[in-house]
């Protein structure tokens, strides 16, 4: 095998991905196998750097078919950009929301207001956080 390949196992277990997931993702075009050890696959180096921006993409709540488009994508893709754009609002929107949450339970757990669901200012910022 060549040096630059690793292979599929190494690939998993540096990307905390199973084996499988990785030969589902070469079966729906976001990876590609480049050459074989045996009769196992293997990848090269960059293939690690894909897998983590798949894999921030669906902690985004990007799907698979949207991370393909997004991965081929081409600056003259004018409807794939206006789809990001959006998509790019609604990481946004969910990072001030979570980022209110977050403020709300530092509060929370330096409050002595007893109870603490009626402290004026745990109250106000729970009314910050949006529903859904």
């Amino acid at each position: 095998m060549d040096d630059t390949l690793i292979d599929i196992g190494e690939v998993a277990r540096r990307s905390g991905l199973a084996a499988s997931a990785l030969r589902f993702y070469e079966r729906k075009g976001l990876i590609q196998a480049e050459g074989r050890n045996g009769l196992r696959r293997a990848y090269r180096p960059e293939t690690l750097e894909r897998l983590a921006l798949i894999s921030c993409a669906r902690d985004a709540g990007f799907t698979l078919s949207e991370i393909g488009e997004f991965l081929a994508a081409r600056p003259s893709d004018e409807r794939l950009r206006a789809r990001m754009a959006a998509k790019e609002r609604e990481v946004s929107e969910r990072v001030d929301q979570l980022t209110r949450l977050r403020d709300s339970l530092r509060h929370a757990v330096v409050c002595t207001h007893d109870p603490l669901v009626e402290c004026p200012e745990f109250k106000q910022a729970v009314r910050r956080v949006p529903q859904g």
